[in-house]
């Protein structure tokens, strides 16, 4: 009778929970991997991000789209996956293609929420200049307006706040203007961009400080209004270049700092599966030693690993504090009970292990994404089930109780709200391509198979075995570094057999959505 009684007030609070138009609070990290104490990182100080965690569900086994800052927000935003938004770089604007797309502040906008957004919500390069205007019901604040504490400045390049750093930025730009160069940006950050920098200033001596008292005044002002509200809220570090505050920095002693365990190539692997860390090269303090030209051979000498482990830990850290200062506003506010929070990072970051730096693979520290959601009433706990960063639409749509639009991609993941174990799907879906060749890759609880196609993917054509280039199959009970590919293996003749046929199932489903998509637009 007890459980029965349990049960009934769990389904009234969630039946509820529409009744009550939560708000939304929206947090994206750019850059951040896993590496969170609510992840089970003893190594890291996360102490907000650990606390927002206990209240919610923590999502280990989710997966962005692409591990790339576009292509991953654009399909996130839209619930869309980017075959089906045709973001797959970095050049194409989202609404370029797809006109007519619905984005998820867009859709809450459409349903009478104020919908306002500070910070990296899209990257700028794949959106209109005020970070998608169909998408906002107050008008995008550009990251120039902000104030900064008059002792520091703005920061040099939107990075650096070392008088020392800031010096050299400034004499950069001059020697630029003098030269008539027309990109002062561009001219700057080919002679001064360094990869790190400690600062001994306050928070918003930089950009994410910034971002966070912008977030509060946007909070403050919309707690007073009767009509809820959708604020996105997307900090900018940990992406290169580490900048942060000392106090951040002195969090961590450099020789306890340890590198990727495993740096070497896969064994029976693919060189399709790799790239040679081009986006951490454009640091000029990078070239002078790797040039990654082969990134087994040729990597960073060791205390320049520990110094960017160091600089990506001291940033995780900053925005944690900064996520700190959001949620205890949030709580005195009086809207800590109403409202739902989504965390997460766009996608993950190779920090060394297979002898690559940044994003841009189809390898699980690519892929593999912090994801937690909090909703009032709701569960928590863990759950290790594969998800996708198209599942975060419906889920913010039943949590607040709008429609969920029928051509969305992703699936509700309010059955976790309810008891955070449940499984809601058996795989999730990444993909990132080499050229004209795309390697589509699927993440079950335990196996990833990556199929490397040698056919033009934007052809959308039915999937046959003949067109893989290159295949591998990774075994995560077995092998969590990923040092051996399985794809040829007689051992996991079976296996491969059943991913294979996962990968089947999804590619029919999805070229179904493309033709009718193709149909429509005539």
């Amino acid at each position: 009778m007890k459980n029965i009684l349990v049960a009934l007030i769990l389904l009234l609070t969630i039946s509820g929970w529409a009744q009550k138009q939560q708000n939304v609070l929206f947090i994206a990290i750019d850059d951040l991997k896993p590496m969170l104490g609510c992840y089970g990182d003893e190594t890291i100080k996360t102490p907000a991000i650990d606390k927002l965690a206990k209240s919610g569900v923590i999502f280990t086994n989710a997966h962005c789209q692409q591990a790339i800052c576009g292509p991953s927000r654009a399909s996130l935003m839209t619930g869309m996956r980017p075959d089906y938004t045709r973001v797959w770089d970095l050049r194409t604007r989202m609404r370029d293609v797809n006109p007519d797309i619905l984005s998820i502040p867009q859709h809450f906008k459409n349903n009478g929420y104020t919908t306002v957004a500070i910070g990296k919500i899209y990257d700028y390069r794949c959106v209109d200049k005020q970070s998608d205007a169909p998408s906002w019901s107050i008008p995008y604040k550009e990251s120039a307006t902000y104030i900064y504490p008059e002792k520091y400045g703005p920061p040099g390049l939107s990075y650096y706040a070392s008088e020392e750093n800031q010096k050299e930025v400034r004499k950069y730009t001059e020697e630029a203007i003098s030269k008539g160069e027309t990109n002062v940006h561009a001219y700057v950050a080919a002679r001064f961009k360094p990869s790190v920098e400690c600062a001994d200033v306050e928070d918003d001596a930089y950009q994410d400080g910034q971002i966070t008292n912008n977030a509060i005044k946007y909070m403050k002002q919309m707690a007073k209004d009767e009509k809820p509200f959708f604020l996105a809220v997307g900090f900018k570090r940990p992406h290169l270049p580490f900048t942060a505050p000392k106090k951040y920095w002195d969090l961590y002693q450099r020789e306890d700092i340890e590198l990727a365990k495993y740096q070497e190539p896969v064994k029976n692997g693919t060189e399709l599966a790799y790239h040679r860390s081009g986006e951490l090269k454009s640091y000029t303090d990078i070239p002078a030693l790797a040039s990654f030209t082969d990134i087994f051979s040729d990597n960073l000498p060791e205390w320049k690993q520990k110094e960017l482990i160091h600089g990506y830990k001291a940033c995780v850290s900053h925005v944690d504090a900064q996520i700190g200062k959001l949620l205890q506003e949030l709580k005195k506010n009086g809207l800590d009970k109403n409202t739902v929070i989504v965390l997460w990072g766009d996608h993950g970051w190779h920090l060394g292990d297979h002898s690559m730096w940044c994003k841009h693979s189809n390898f699980e520290q690519a892929t593999r994404v912090p994801l937690i959601f909090s909703v009032p009433g709701g569960a928590s706990g863990l759950n290790v089930h594969p998800v996708e960063f198209i599942d975060i639409f419906p889920t913010l749509c039943e949590a607040t109780g709008i429609e969920i639009p029928e051509i969305l991609q992703g699936e509700s993941l309010m059955p976790t709200m309810k008891k955070a174990e449940v499984r809601v799907k058996d795989y999730a879906v990444s993909q990132y391509n080499r050229g004209s060749i795309e390697g589509y890759s699927i993440r079950t609880d335990q196996y990833r198979i990556t199929l490397w196609l040698k056919d033009d993917y934007r052809s959308f054509s039915s999937f046959d075995e003949d067109k893989i280039e290159a295949g591998e199959l990774y075994d995560y009970k077995v092998d969590p570094l990923e040092t051996e590919n399985f794809f040829h293996s007689p051992k996991y003749k079976s296996v491969k057999a059943k991913l294979l046929k996962h990968f089947a199932d999804f590619a029919k489903k999805q070229n179904n959505q493309l033709k009718d998509r193709k149909l429509k637009q005539g």
